[in-house]
């Protein structure tokens, strides 16, 4: 049987490999990033990536991925209200969520040999990739929330903890999230590339992301993050040359100071909006049945606006269709938010269009924020009526994207002796949540999700300027034709 190197160098294929240092800008390539600043100077420079709208994970990866925009790929936000089942569902994984076709099954049409590998990209899940890992936690019946991964094939899940031991859950996110996950992101992927040599690999390496968004993009500490992750780049790099592999290097999205939180689902709360069932002396939203919420999402929030109408409204790829009560409230709504601090603008479907956000999943507003200004999702009036989840970490449960669990509430006097009694009473079989996330969300200093940023913050591509578009920028829709070229750029 012949090698996986031989069979890709049969097959064609240029080896390549796509490394995502989240929140990755221009302002960061330099003293502290030594490996980074050679690869720019040798490529002859970063390029400027545009995002699509909004500069989020998930919208960003899939129109990387498939080269089509948001309202093509479905993929409006980190999450989106499912409205038959009336639920907010934000962080899913399945791969099938996202419309399109995706590079390696383009790379594969051209070449049935050209491998792929993705680690740690979202939506990894039931995809059609040849080598896949992601993050996929044991839930057991007494609460407990076990470190584990989802592979593909699912041999390879055994092979990489058994050599680089179990994943860091715990350091991918929250209080803990640090270095040591995409340490062990990249020596997976590094293990991946020696013993199963696919054409494409995919990497995501997320910790400056953490850094900016708990320090804020002008920290002291960000010079010794940025030094770790040079060297985390570095390696992989190294890995490149071993496997005379085509490196490209971007980022998904830049960050700027946060400075004002603004809580939509208060106001809309305050004007009769918002629908809450009060549970165990706590307030429990009600998506179902609200007149309105918003699914907050960093600087963009989408607005479900309900139709209380007796007929029921028609869906469309456009979205819902309005009754003139409908449109009336969805106006109402709109007047309500645009007024608010912090509030940039308020799309309505029209808007939406205008920037390829039209999509039956997108809300019938999307509201973005300005500059330093971004979304808060809590609905509370009164942090005592919080609900249990709000002081955890649970991506999962909450309707809207929470930067504090990357936080310990510095209210809490002895953090280290409330995880020592969590941990005691886990390994006694008892159920127990760990409340270490702050309510305050003026603690949080990083944010994103406009696509308008002050010069040296965008996101940026290194990669071989030859094979990039004869444009001054690059947008995340251009990188699949970008990874195609590296890949094929020597066939005729």
């Amino acid at each position: 049987m012949p090698s996986a190197t031989t069979t890709n160098h049969d097959s064609g294929c240029a080896r390549t490999v796509v490394i995502n240092v989240v929140g990755l800008s221009a302002r960061h390539i330099g003293v502290n990033t030594p490996r980074l600043r050679e690869l720019a100077r040798s490529l002859g420079g970063a390029r400027p990536l545009r995002p699509d709208f909004p500069a989020v994970t998930c919208t960003s990866q899939s129109s990387m991925l498939t080269g089509c925009a948001p309202h093509e790929h479905g993929v409006v936000a980190n999450g989106w209200f499912d409205r038959e089942q009336g639920e907010a569902r934000l962080w899913r994984q399945s791969n099938a969520l996202v419309s399109g076709e995706k590079v390696w099954d383009k790379a594969k049409a051209r070449n049935p040999k050209c491998t792929t590998a993705n680690l740690f990209w979202w939506f990894n899940m039931n995809s059609s990739c040849d080598f896949t890992v992601t993050p996929r936690p044991i839930y057991t019946h007494n609460g407990r929330k076990i470190p584990d991964l989802s592979t593909q094939p699912d041999a390879l899940r055994d092979s990489l903890q058994n050599n680089l031991g179990a994943f860091p859950l715990f350091d991918f996110w929250g209080p803990r999230a640090g270095i040591r996950s995409s340490d062990w992101i990249a020596r997976a992927a590094m293990q991946v590339m020696r013993e199963h040599d696919p054409a494409l690999t995919l990497i995501y390496i997320p910790h400056l992301d953490y850094v900016l968004q708990r320090e804020g993009p002008n920290s002291p500490a960000l010079a010794a993050e940025l030094r770790e992750v040079d060297r985390i780049v570095g390696g992989l790099l190294d890995a490149c040359v071993a496997r005379n592999a085509r490196p490209i290097v971007l980022s998904e999205y830049g960050i700027e100071a946060a400075t004002q939180p603004v809580y939509l689902n208060r106001a809309l709360r305050e004007a009769g909006f918002i629908t809450v069932r009060h549970e165990l002396g706590r307030d429990a939203l009600e998506p179902m049945t609200s007149p309105a919420f918003a699914l907050c999402d960093h600087q963009i929030a989408h607005v479900y606006v309900r139709d209380t109408t007796s007929t029921p409204t028609k869906i469309s790829n456009r979205g819902p269709s309005m009754s003139p009560e409908h449109e009336s409230r969805v106006q109402r709504i709109a007047q309500l938010l645009a007024a608010l601090p912090g509030v940039e603008s308020v799309l309505d479907r029209s808007a939406q269009s205008a920037l390829h956000l039209d999509h039956p999943r997108s809300g019938d507003l999307v509201v973005t924020a300005k500059t330093g200004a971004w979304f808060a999702y809590p609905w509370w009036l009164d942090d005592a009526r919080a609900p249990d989840f709000a002081r955890c970490v649970d991506i999962h449960k909450k309707p809207g994207y929470d930067p504090c669990e990357l936080l310990i509430d510095p209210l809490i006097a002895l953090p280290a002796l409330r995880v020592a009694k969590f941990k005691i009473a886990r390994a006694l079989g008892f159920r127990a949540t760990l409340q270490l996330t702050p309510l305050d969300a003026s603690l949080v200093k990083g944010t994103h999700g406009r696509t308008h940023l002050a010069p040296g913050f965008e996101p940026v591509v290194l990669a071989e300027n030859s094979l990039l578009p004869e444009k001054d920028f690059v947008s995340c829709q251009d990188i699949s034709d970008i990874v195609l070229r590296h890949l094929f750029h020597n066939q005729s």
